[in-house]
Parts: structure tokens; C-alpha cells; sequence
């Protein structure tokens, strides 16, 4: 049922046209910048005789990978992959040398403080290091990061002269790119750091559970477990791109791989096209926010929480089980309400047959997460993980690689590290430009200022400022500017840490199914064959519960699992009863009741449900003021009164 996953996974999107020297290039870097990161993070520098210090480390992963998205990321996007021109080749030896330059003379840079007094030769290098990430940037994430990192990045030479909320220190040009090319507060911070220290073994995992077959085996197990339930396919779509999602970490690479899947069988059960493209969509933005993986993301900010990738982990469990708890339910009863059904069992895979085939993912899944969560090993974990897949795997005749699966498998994660390190080296000089001026703590005490101590206003400008970033680049980018510059201000206003950085990556994540940017939806609705916009406002109300739930998390720690064991078990009860009633006003189906007709009562009804689930879902904090007792039972005399019109309705139009 879903072997056209497979074949999806065994080609990288876009690397079908690289020439064959590229494809070398790009699994030599992987394998390269593999062998670098298990020497540095298993320290086995004493068995290898080969010790670098951190600098040397960072700036040889950036010569592993830099040069290479010169050449495979072309000028245009209206060209192939892999179109190189002379220029290209130019870019990819200045940094080639450039990095090289920087590697080898790093123990000059930590012991002579060139970051802040460079001979003239590093200076050079460090203007020419400068120029070549943006250009990196503008090639791998697009001219309107390209333009938010130049900002950010040439601010610091003419900070004296901003408006007098955003003035800072100036910087001559020269401290300023020696600053970004050799400060570990610019290129070679946060970002750059959780990559190599974090990251990098996550991203052979995810690649490695692509191309073992992970897909389609979630995709089936899901199919045999509720595809003959009413709504069967849609709520499969959901569950498919949930686990598909965490090993990818791209919204869009889901929606085209499960979607291709999961939206023809969606139709073909009576789903209409807009809807079914709104379920994909929504299910993949939701997916790149499930626990364990979540994408580069969660790593940088555990570094900038200064805390274990285990207690974000946990701190996001409740929230991505709502969201997901809310598809399920509005799918569901959006099916009762339609008379939607399942797929025939015969029609469907075995549940045992599919489990004896992949039961080493479930497996590696558990071994992984108990690294994680129980021995606290989160840099070692994934690679770990990853030789115990890759060798069960070969001990399966039906999925075990040969040359050509072991040569796509290296292109596919050369291509993702070179594509990372591009955007986290480049979003480091944001970073950079904010440190080096002090403007970081300046901004803070002026969104203090312009909410006057207003903790909601401040909440609605957080929610602002990541959706308008999130719209225009990637949410890596948009995530660190906003924990270096808004993060600081919403702590300081009473706000748990974790929930604030958790905020912040929901609301940049909410543009890829919000129009009119909603690149998900119109990805999905490509696949549907339905309007994209009608599918985009489809997904808008799918995802309804992943608007509101970020302002639940922030004000209420009981909900990043962070309170006492009752407290957060009674968070999770009223909560998961809050979702289910907001879903019932939304999709205008009662669990217990039944169909709610259209009409003005109708619409009262749908209105009182969605008041009571709010009720239920409130979160506890001193800043509402509202005892949850009371929220609870308001809630419920609201809910019964909802029911009782609904059920009145229903009586007066059958007599």
C-alpha cells in the first residue's frame, strides 16, 4: 500500500539531477562530518590521536559543508540542482580555503583573541567568511532570510545612527567581521554549536529511518490499526504524518510523501478535496512538533534553555497529544456528521503481518527514548540508535541496502548537512549583530515597556512578531531571533522559560498552514487537486487547538508537564475534555448527542461549546485570576445547556 514511500525515500527531493561527482562529493561530506562528530562526541581523540578543540571542530564542519552549497543549490531558482556555473566553483574554493584558513590557525583565534584584534590577513579572510554566508543564506533559505540576516549582520556599523528604541553600540567594519567570523557569540554560537553537538546525530537517524523503510511501515501499521474506523483514512493521514513528520523534520518533504498517500484514500471514502488537503497539512505543521524529534529546532533550544533535549521532550509531549487529540476529534466527528466510513478490512494490511515485518523500528524508537529520557545521553542517543537499525535491517532480506541504498542514504544526509550548517552558520550572524551591540537586553526592556507590564500584550505581540517571521523564512531563523530578542522580555515578565521557547516555535510554525503564506496547505491541496485557498482555510480550522494551546502552556506549567503529579494529571483531563468540546463547536457534531442542525440555534449551541472547552482548558495561573473549580464547572453547566438546545432542536424539526 505504501511502497511509492519508499521509492520517495530512496531518492533525495531535488538530487536526481546533481552530476555524478556532486553525489560523491555529498556522501564523502556525510561520511567526513559523520566520522568528525563521533570523534568529538565519544571523545576518541585518545585512540585516534586526533584532538581538536572546539573552534577547530566547528570550523571543520563548516569546510565539509560550505563549499558544497555553492554547487548544489544554484544561483536561480529557476535552475536544476547542481547547475554550477564558474562562479560557483569560484565561491566553493574561497570557502574551501576560507574555512581552511580559519581551522587551521583556530588555536590563534582562542589564545591570541583574534575576535577582538586580528592580524590583516584574518581580517580578509574574515570579510570574504562574511559575504560567502550570505550568499550561503540567500541560496538555501531565500531572499527574505538573505535580507533579515544582512540587516541583523551589517547593523552593528550603523547602530549609532537607528531610532533611539533600537540604538546600540557601533562597530567599525573591521571588529564587526572579525567579530561574526571568529566571536563564539556570532557564526560560531548557539545555532552552530547545538548542530554539531546535537543535531547531527538526529539527522543521520531520521535519514536512516527514511530510507530503511520507517514510512511505509507507520503508514501500514496505521492503515491496519484504523483504517476501517469511521474516517479510517483521515485519522491514518493524521497518525502517518505524526511519526513520518518526527523523522523528517520538513512540514513540506511530509505533506508530498505522506500526502500521496493518505489524500487519495481520504476522497475515495467521500472526504471532500479541500478537506482532505487541510487534514495533511495540518497533521504535518503539527508533526514537526512531536516529541521525540522535533526538528533542528528543539536542539538550539535546548542550548539557549541551558537545559537537557530530555526536558524539552517532555515539556512538549502534552502539548503535541492535545493538538493531535484535536484533529482526531474534529476528523471524527466531522465523519459522524457526514456518514463517512472506513475502508473495508479486506482492502487493508494485516496488523500482524505488518508488525513481524518492522518490529525493529518500534524497537530502535524505544531504545532511543530511553537513552533519552532515562540515561539522559541525548548527544550519544541517535547514534546509537542508528547502528542498531542499520544492522537489524541488514538482517532483513526485504529492506536490506545494497550499493545503490547506501550510496542514496549518504547524498541524502550529505544534502541535509550542507543545507543546516548554511542556515544555522548564517543565522549565527544575527545572533551576532544583536550580541556585539548589546541591543539583545535593549529590546527586551522596550517590549517591557510597550506592554506595561500587560503579560497577555506581551504574549500578543510574541505571537505577532513569530507569525510574521515565520511567514518569510525558515523557522530555525525566525526561532532564534525572537529567543534572543523577544524570549528575554516574556521571561522577565513571570513566564516559565521552557513555555515562552515553546511559544515562540508553535507561533513561527503557524504560517504553513495560515494564509495566505500556508505553504503546507497549497503543497497538499497540489496533491488534492483542490483550490488552495479553500484547502489553506481548511487547515486554518483543523488546527485551531495549535493557535491557543501555545497561550495555555506559556501562563499554566502544568501543561509542559512541570507541576505536581495531580496537578498535571488534572491538566491533562480537563484539557483533553476542553479539545473535545471546542472540536464539537467546530465541526457541529456532540460525542453523546449527535449532529448539531445549521441554523441560528444551531449556531448558539456550536458557539456555547467552544465557551465551555475553553472553560475546561484554562489554564491555572495568578495572572487570570479565575479558580479552575469554577472554570470546570462553568464548563459543564455550559456544556449541558449546549445539549439540551441541541437535543431541542433536533426534537421540534422531527415533529
Amino acid at each position: 500500500m505504501s511502497q511509492e514511500i519508499q521509492d520517495d525515500a530512496a531518492q533525495p527531493v531535488g538530487m536526481g539531477t546533481l552530476p555524478p561527482y556532486l553525489r560523491w562529493l555529498l556522501a564523502a561530506s556525510a561520511i567526513l562530518l559523520s566520522t568528525a562528530s563521533i570523534n568529538h562526541l565519544f571523545n576518541l581523540g585518545f585512540f585516534m590521536n586526533v584532538r581538536l578543540l572546539e573552534i577547530h571542530y566547528l570550523y571543520v564542519m563548516l569546510l565539509l559543508t560550505l563549499p558544497l552549497v555553492y554547487l548544489i543549490f544554484p544561483c536561480s531558482r529557476t535552475n536544476p540542482y547542481g547547475s554550477t556555473r564558474w562562479w560557483d566553483y569560484f565561491l566553493a574554493l574561497l570557502a574551501l580555503s576560507t574555512c581552511a584558513f580559519f581551522a587551521y590557525y583556530g588555536r590563534s583565534v582562542v589564545n591570541k583573541g583574534w575576535d577582538f584584534s586580528a592580524p590583516t590577513h584574518a581580517v580578509i579572510a574574515s570579510f570574504a567568511f562574511w559575504f560567502l554566508l550570505l550568499v550561503a543564506a540567500r541560496r538555501t533559505g531565500g531572499w527574505m532570510l538573505f535580507g533579515v540576516i544582512l540587516v541583523f549582520s551589517v547593523y552593528p556599523m550603523v547602530a549609532n545612527y537607528a531610532p533611539g528604541p533600537i540604538q546600540g553600540f557601533q562597530r567599525p567594519p573591521v571588529e564587526t567581521a572579525i567579530f561574526h567570523a571568529m566571536s563564539g557569540e556570532s557564526v560560531l554560537g548557539i545555532p552552530m554549536r547545538s548542530f554539531v553537538n546535537l543535531v547531527v546525530g538526529f539527522m543521520i537517524f531520521g535519514v536512516a529511518m527514511q530510507h530503511t523503510g520507517a514510512g511505509p511501515f507507520f503508514i501500514d501499521i496505521a492503515f491496519a490499526a484504523l483504517g476501517h474506523v469511521r474516517g479510517g483514512p483521515a485519522k491514518v493521514g493524521v497518525l502517518t504524518s505524526a511519526l513520518t513528520g518526527s523523522m523528517s523534520g520538513s512540514v513540506i518533504t511530509n505533506v508530498l510523501t505522506t500526502g500521496s498517500i493518505t489524500i487519495p484514500a481520504m476522497k475515495k471514502v467521500g472526504f471532500r478535496p479541500s478537506y482532505a488537503a487541510g487534514i495533511e497539512a495540518a497533521a504535518s505543521t503539527g508533526a514537526v512538533l512531536m516529541p521525540p524529534i522535533m526538528g533542528a529546532t528543539a536542539f538550539v533550544m535546548a542550548s539557549f534553555l541551558l537545559t537537557d533535549y530530555a526536558n524539552i521532550v517532555v515539556a512538549a509531549v502534552l502539548p503535541s497529544l492535545l493538538y493531535f487529540f484535536g484533529l482526531f476529534a474534529q476528523i471524527d466527528a466531522y465523519s459522524a456528521r457526514h456518514g463517512l466510513k472506513g475502508v473495508p478490512r479486506a482492502d487493508l494490511p494485516r496488523f500482524g503481518k505488518v508488525l513481524r515485518e518492522g518490529w525493529y523500528f518500534l524497537a530502535v524508537f524505544g531504545l532511543l527514548i530511553w537513552m533519552l529520557l532515562y540515561l539522559k545521553r541525548e548527544a550519544i542517543a541517535p547514534f546509537y540508535a542508528t547502528a542498531l537499525l542499520i544492522g537489524l535491517n541488514q538482517l532483513m532480506s526485504k529492506s536490506r541496502w545494497g550499493r545503490q541504498e547506501l550510496m542514496n542514504f549518504l547524498i541524502a544526509t550529505g544534502r541535509l548537512f550542507v543545507e543546516l550548517v548554511a542556515i544555522l552558520a548564517a543565522v549565527g550572524l544575527i545572533v551576532g549583530g544583536l550580541a556585539v551591540t548589546g541591543m539583545s537586553g535593549t529590546i527586551s526592556n522596550d517590549l517591557l515597556f510597550i506592554a506595561g507590564g500587560n503579560t497577555f500584550l506581551l504574549l500578543l505581540l510574541g505571537a505577532l512578531t513569530s507569525f510574521i517571521l515565520g511567514m518569510g523564512m525558515t523557522v530555525t531563523a525566525a526561532y532564534v531571533i525572537l529567543a534572543v530578542s523577544l524570549a528575554p522580555a516574556l521571561i522577565a515578565g513571570g513566564l516559565d522559560p521552557i513555555g515562552v521557547h515553546l511559544f515562540i516555535l508553535y507561533w513561527s510554525m503557524l504560517s504553513y498552514i495560515t494564509p495566505p503564506v500556508a505553504l503546507a496547505a497549497f503543497a497538499a491541496a497540489a496533491i488534492a487537486q483542490a483550490r488552495p485557498f479553500a484547502a489553506a482555510f481548511e487547515a486554518m480550522k483543523l488546527g485551531t487547538i495549535i493557535y491557543i494551546v501555545p497561550f495555555f502552556f506559556v501562563l499554566d506549567p502544568a501543561y509542559t508537564l512541570q507541576a505536581g503529579l495531580f496537578d498535571s494529571a488534572f491538566t491533562v483531563l480537563r484539557a483533553g475534555v476542553g479539545v473535545l468540546l471546542i472540536c464539537a463547536g467546530l465541526q457541529g457534531y456532540l460525542l453523546g448527542v449527535g449532529r448539531i442542525e445549521p441554523g441560528p440555534t444551531g449556531a448558539i449551541a456550536r458557539l456555547l461549546l467552544g465557551f465551555a472547552g475553553l472553560a475546561f482548558a484554562l489554564p491555572s495561573t495568578a495572572i487570570l485570576a479565575i479558580p479552575i473549580a469554577a472554570a470546570v464547572g462553568v464548563g459543564v453547566a455550559v456544556t449541558a445547556l449546549a445539549a439540551v438546545i441541541v437535543t431541542f432542536s433536533r426534537n421540534r424539526k422531527a415533529a
